[in-house]
C-alpha cells in the first residue's frame, strides 16, 4: 500500500521535487493505466503541496481540453485551445506559469479563489496528450523551481503510460 509522506511541506523546494518524484514514480510503479495514473498524481500533487486549491489534469480529445482526474473543486468541463492558461499552454506547447490569473487575459476562473496557476502540457513525440492544471490561492505561489519540477514530474507520469 502507497503511504502520503505529509511531512513533504516542510522541505526546501530542491529535496520537495525530489521526494516528490520518488513517490510519484512508487505510486505509479507496475501501472499502465493512464486514468487510474492520473487520478493518482492529482491526489499526491493536491494534498503534497501547500497553498493549492485545484490540482488535476485535463486531456485533449477532438480538438480541445476536456477535464480529467483532479482534486479540488468542480471545474470547466471543456476548454478550446488558446482559452485561459490551460489553452495558452496547449497552443504553446509550454509550460505556463501565471502569478496574477486575474491579470492573464481570457483566464477562465473555475474557482474564484484562485490567484495564479501553473499548467503543463502532456507532450508524447511531439503529440498533445493533456495538460497538468495546478491553481493556488495565493498570488506568485509558483516559480521556475515548480516549473521544472513539475516538468520533471510529467515526464515520470508520462513514462507510466505511454
Amino acid at each position: 500500500m502507497f503511504q502520503l509522506d505529509e511531512s513533504l511541506t516542510a522541505l526546501d523546494k530542491t529535496s520537495f521535487y525530489k521526494e516528490l518524484h520518488v513517490q510519484t514514480e512508487h505510486l505509479l510503479y507496475g501501472e499502465r493505466d493512464m486514468i487510474a495514473n492520473l487520478a493518482n498524481v492529482a491526489s499526491l500533487l493536491y494534498h503534497s503541496f501547500s497553498e493549492v486549491n485545484w490540482a488535476g489534469f485535463y486531456l485533449w480529445k477532438e480538438n480541445e481540453l476536456v477535464l480529467g482526474p483532479f482534486n479540488g473543486k468542480p471545474a470547466c468541463v471543456r476548454i478550446a485551445s488558446g482559452r485561459g492558461v490551460c489553452g495558452a499552454a496547449v497552443e504553446r506547447r509550454a509550460t505556463v506559469v501565471v502569478e496574477d490569473v486575474e491579470a492573464f487575459p481570457g483566464h477562465i476562473a473555475c474557482d474564484s479563489a484562485s490567484r495564479s496557476e501553473i499548467v503543463i502540457p502532456l507532450l508524447h513525440n511531439g503529440a498533445l496528450l493533456g495538460v497538468l492544471d495546478i491553481d493556488s490561492p495565493v498570488h506568485s505561489r509558483f516559480d521556475n523551481d515548480d516549473k521544472q519540477g513539475l516538468e520533471r514530474l510529467v515526464e515520470i507520469v508520462l513514462a507510466s503510460f505511454v
